[in-house]
């Protein structure tokens, strides 16, 4: 079984064409600025979800994706339930549906190496470059994540590189800078899409009697947004603000 959070269709925002998202239930990181909290709990207020189910909705929905549409498991962390997932993935495929995982990359084992070997695009989102301003941001190190990349540079997996852009947390050009050494010559990197932080999600930590640890936290200026993009596109041919 699958725990499944909540689902999105014809979504535009993850991944190309148009989608049908599934917000899976469970995530190791602690993100500041996390816009689903209530998907961080591994069990929450999610549901237990068969292949079928989902396989059905897929199905129902594959005359709007076109050529470029199609399914992209987000969350939470869908690598945390890879096991479960793993024979889903299949059966897409076997339909010829295209498959994108939105994942931190931090997970490792042998079912989320067959689980992004199945998927025909990863959404990676690095927290920051620097460890240690990484750490402050989600609680979690980064290292995992970058050997996750260069693991799909090296099995040639497609990847779009996300990257959230905080005032005061993620916002410095020396650690963009440094994540474009390291990754810049990556040939898998497809785009790198900006991400600008924002606070839709904090009537969430209002509603689940939570404290939002970002208050006063201001939203990124158009400024900084361009400024990011120009830093960005130093390295990366191919760089978005969405």
């Amino acid at each position: 079984m699958i725990r499944v959070h909540s689902y999105e269709s014809m979504g535009t925002f993850d991944g190309p064409g148009l989608r049908l998202v599934v917000f899976l239930q469970g995530c190791n990181f602690r993100c500041l600025y996390c816009a689903n909290p209530d998907t961080i709990d591994l069990k929450g207020e999610s549901k237990e979800t068969t292949e079928d189910e989902i396989l059905r909705m897929a199905m129902s929905q594959r005359a709007f994706f076109g050529k470029r549409g199609g399914v992209t498991f987000s969350g939470g962390e869908p690598t945390l339930q890879a096991q479960a997932l793993v024979p889903l993935f299949k059966r897409l495929k076997e339909q010829g549906i295209h498959i994108c995982v939105d994942s931190n990359g931090s997970i490792w084992n042998t079912h989320v190496e067959e689980l992004l070997g199945l998927a025909d695009l990863v959404l990676l989102d690095i927290k920051e470059y620097n460890d240690e301003r990484h750490k402050q941001l989600t609680e979690r190190s980064n290292e995992q994540t970058l050997r996750t990349a260069a693991w799909m540079e090296k099995n040639e997996k497609p990847f779009w590189l996300r990257y959230v852009l905080v005032p005061g947390y993620s916002a410095f050009e020396e650690d963009i800078r440094r994540l474009g050494q390291c990754l810049g010559g990556y040939r898998m990197i497809q785009r790198v899409e900006i991400l600008p932080y924002h606070t839709l999600g904090v009537h969430k930590y209002q509603a689940m009697g939570k404290p939002y640890l970002l208050e006063g936290v201001r939203e990124n200026t158009p400024q900084e947004l361009d400024a990011a993009k120009a830093l960005f596109s130093e390295y990366f041919p191919v760089v978005y603000v969405n």
